[in-house]
């Protein structure tokens, strides 16, 4: 037995040898690039492994848009060899991607492909030119050797301790061992190279934007759908509140012919019935799911999809809605018990008793597929919302870019969402209530972004070493003893942590943009991909370079605005200090995380999860759709790493950063191409709309890289070469208002000139032969594009007033010896259920496939 004196001992000295990592210090483990290396291709390579293995077995997840959208149908099918599918994913052209997944995925794609040929010049540039330089001048980091023989060190604690820092000392930190300041003459080079850099990004951008222009008004100019012929007016002054005025004063101002026009109404009580409905009819599928049993549950009754813009009869609605919701006697051969369900009544809901389910929710919703037959007929307060469908698309076009009213805010007209892209319920929610929504969820995030790191770093100090040591002693003594224990949970586990936390906002941040109370989805999706890329660039980057480490925020920041001119002196050697670190974060997000993306690890993970908690066909058919691609959860990881190719591709470890960031970019390329065209589903409509966005941040990334050139240039006391980068900042600023004014209305709008007659695509409407950009044997009237095909049919009419209501889907007891959920075509009719996060796999899952069910 140890005497209880030795064990306080060992406790107390293990107490004092305990010494706190800060989860957030980007050098914890960063030494070697080699060890991220072996870990990136350990994961990437199991993970892309895994992927070609499960692909040709898993078709209804890997395949699923393929199989299940009607614009991917004239794609290449794929092999099932191992890797047969990735020299025809290679050969489907641009014309084919825009053909099938539309213009938001083409720009999506077009960022890759213009990074990789950007970042593939600049590498080479670094390599024959720019490495030699710094192998002579200054030092050259290796994969194998990354330390600076300069002192990196040195100068990090330097920048990083506010008492004691000052320029001198910088400047002798980065000499030699005799503290002599270094040799400075190459830093013309560095001049030299920031200019034509800068100079090098924007052309390739410009170009790219000239191209995208042209292939936009092309793909818009020559197509004709409900969306590009309709405004939406807002700010309608209530005079004008019916659609007879609204349609009287448009056509009296001779823009064009109006063809018709929804003005939005107050329609809450309404939506919030079909709401209720969906509920009520859910629970009563899992009723009769839970009397029939699941095994059972294999022919599913479904009604057409309740979308946007179906229109029909009141007679024809008041035939379908009365009719028997089970179509056949409910008298089942099964001598199971019925299921029940506590309904609550009497004063303040005190008094329950429990009731037959299935009958209970079949009055449940008798009673209120009644009141939304009444609830449709009634007449509703109007808004100051509609939209207006014009009888031709310029216009359309004219109007949206017009003045109609002298008195601000009103009668505003602006290009309308797709109709099944829009919110009806925002809607009818009124102006300063939007605003007010957007204002604070807009400060929340901001907020949020600049204070995350402190509740992150306290919750991942819990589970530090030093913690645990104070919580349950024995296991800290066990992890004293087993050196790799300790090693991981000493600075593996509270990285893991914060890693997750981090993954987690962007999911948090897409939740509170819905609610900000915009009109459309594809406004939405937009505004995910800003507020991602904020927290991403604050956290990931600013944080870093500019403060350190969570722990040193609050007093950089505060010496920071004591002496605004040290923040570039501050960044420009920070930068320096984690250059290896960037390298790592590139080469685990290309090498390591890309291909668990191509996975689809996410859905595989939850699989097992989603398909016990299936009850009903409805939720075994709501688990084939396809997954959604969410551009706003990958685009601003993408422009991140964009921005640190672009601030590290002078510097000494530039040419690893370089190398990494075109790996990304070929790796990214692919993965999203196969992920757009064949696995996932992008319904959002924003008509390239992203690709603004992206420009801007490309010029904010390049803003970012000059101030730092300038700050390294400074640092090692070249002031001339530093004071001649400085007027490449305001010329980046004034280009960003250029490039707002000259091709920004072009990616907003459609050009007169640009718009095709009906008769012959080839032909504008000024008469002039333009042709049109379409690859071989490919004519857009013939087959529609995505866009005609995805609006055929819709209008701009509220689903809740005029959309059928669902069915109920139950097993109707056929074909009872079918033991892998496969029926016939003839016994299945499938409703368009809503976009699910996950697709799972082919076993029990019922899906309209035609002659190809498998």
């Amino acid at each position: 037995m140890t005497p209880p004196s030795i064990i306080l001992q060992q406790s107390s000295t293990m107490v004092k040898k305990c010494t706190v990592q800060d989860p957030t210090d980007p050098n914890n483990g960063q030494k070697q690039i080699y060890v991220q290396l072996v870990l990136s291709l350990a994961l990437g390579l199991s993970a892309f492994l895994g992927f070609c293995f499960l692909r040709p077995r898993w078709k209804s997840l890997y395949a699923a848009r393929k199989r299940q959208a009607d614009a991917a149908a004239g794609l290449p099918e794929l092999p099932d060899s191992f890797f047969g599918w990735m020299p025809v994913l290679y050969k489907v052209t641009e014309q084919e991607v825009l053909a099938s997944a539309g213009l938001d995925a083409y720009v999506f794609l077009a960022f890759f492909k213009m990074s990789i040929r950007l970042f593939g010049t600049m590498f080479l540039i670094a390599c024959i030119i720019l490495a030699p330089i710094n192998y002579h001048f200054d030092y050259f980091p290796t994969p194998g050797n990354s330390d600076n023989p300069n002192g990196p060190n040195a100068i990090f604690e330097t920048i990083f301790t506010p008492d004691s820092w000052s320029y001198e000392q910088d400047i002798m930190a980065m000499g030699k061992d005799d503290k002599k300041p270094l040799d400075t003459s190459y830093l013309w080079a560095y001049l030299i190279f920031t200019y034509f850099f800068t100079a090098l990004a924007i052309f390739f951008m410009t170009t790219e934007t000239r191209k995208i222009i042209q292939i936009r008004q092309d793909y818009l100019g020559s197509q004709s759908t409900i969306t590009d012929r309709t405004i939406k007016l807002s700010g309608i002054p209530p005079e004008l509140r019916s659609e007879e005025d609204i349609q009287e004063f448009l056509e009296k101002l001779e823009i064009g012919k109006v063809e018709s026009v929804t003005l939005c109404r107050d329609w809450k009580k309404l939506d919030k019935m079909v709401e209720d409905r969906a509920y009520i009819l859910r629970r009563l599928e899992e009723a009769w799911a839970v009397h029939l049993g699941r095994s059972q549950t294999k022919t599913i009754r479904a009604p057409e999809p309740l979308a946007s813009g179906t229109t029909n009869d009141d007679e024809e609605t008041n035939n379908h809605e009365g009719d028997n919701l089970m179509g056949a006697s409910h008298v089942t051969a099964y001598e199971k018990p019925r299921p029940t369900t506590r309904i609550w009544y009497g004063f303040l809901n005190l008094q329950s008793r429990k009731v037959d389910a299935i009958d209970y929710y079949e009055e449940q919703l008798r009673k209120i597929d009644d009141k939304i037959v009444a609830g449709r007929k009634k007449e509703y307060t109007p808004t100051p919302l509609a939209f207006v469908t014009m009888d031709s698309i310029p216009a359309c076009q004219m109007a949206v870019q017009a003045l109609l009213d002298p008195s601000p805010m009103q009668l505003l007209a602006k290009l309308a969402p797709a109709p099944s892209d829009v919110v009806w319920q925002n809607t009818y929610l009124p102006r300063s209530r939007r605003m007010i929504r957007s204002w604070t969820i807009t400060a929340f995030i901001i907020l949020l972004t600049i204070f995350w790191l402190i509740p992150v770093v306290a919750l991942a100090g819990l589970v530090d070493l030093c913690s645990i040591q104070q919580v349950w002693p024995q296991l800290a003594n066990l992890l004293e003893r087993h050196d790799i224990a300790k090693a991981l949970v000493q600075t593996g586990l509270p990285t893991l942590v914060v890693s997750l936390l981090n993954i987690a906002v962007p999911f948090l941040y897409d939740y509170l943009a819905n609610y900000q109370g915009m009109i459309s989805q594809g406004d939405v999706e937009l505004s995910v991909i800003s507020k991602n890329f904020f927290f991403t660039f604050f956290n990931v980057f600013l944080v870093f370079t500019a403060f350190g480490t969570a722990s040193k925020f609050w007093p950089m920041l505060q010496e920071s605005l004591k002496d605004t001119t040290k923040i570039a002196y501050k960044l420009a050697g920070s930068v320096q200090a984690f250059a290896i670190f960037y390298v790592n974060f590139i080469l685990l997000q290309a090498v390591g995380l890309l291909p668990f993306r191509l996975l689809e690890f996410g859905s595989v993970a939850l699989y097992p999860i989603m398909r016990l908690g299936s009850k009903t066909p409805r939720d075994f058919a709501e688990l084939v759709e396809p997954p959604i691609f969410k551009y706003g959860f990958y685009l601003p990881t993408a422009i991140l790493i964009y921005i640190l190719c672009m601030v590290y591709s002078i510097q000494p470890a530039g040419y690893m950063v370089l190398f990494f960031g075109f790996i990304y970019f070929v790796f990214g390329y692919y993965t999203y191409k196969y992920q757009l065209l064949y696995a996932m589903d992008h319904p959002q409509h924003a008509t390239g709309g992203a690709w603004p966005m992206i420009c801007y941040r490309i010029m904010l990334g390049l803003g970012v890289f000059q101030v730092v050139m300038a700050g390294i240039i400074a640092l090692k006391s070249a002031l001339t070469p530093a004071a001649l980068v400085v007027p490449l900042i305001p010329f980046t600023i004034w280009y960003s208002y250029y490039f707002g004014r000259t091709y920004e209305p072009l990616m907003k709008f459609i050009a007169l000139r640009s718009i095709r007659r009906d008769s012959n695509v080839e032909i504008n409407i000024a008469d002039e032969y333009v042709g049109i950009n379409r690859p071989p044997g490919f004519a857009r009237r013939a087959s529609t594009t995505i866009d005609e095909h995805r609006e055929e049919g819709l209008k701009f009419i509220n689903p809740s007033l005029t959309g059928p209501l669902g069915k109920l889907w139950i097993d109707n007891g056929s074909d009872s010896n079918q033991s892998n959920g496969d029926v016939s075509e003839a016994d299945i009719t499938r409703e368009d259920s809503a976009t699910s996060s996950v697709s799972l796999g082919d076993t029990h899952i019922w899906r309209d496939n035609g002659d190809a069910n498998v």
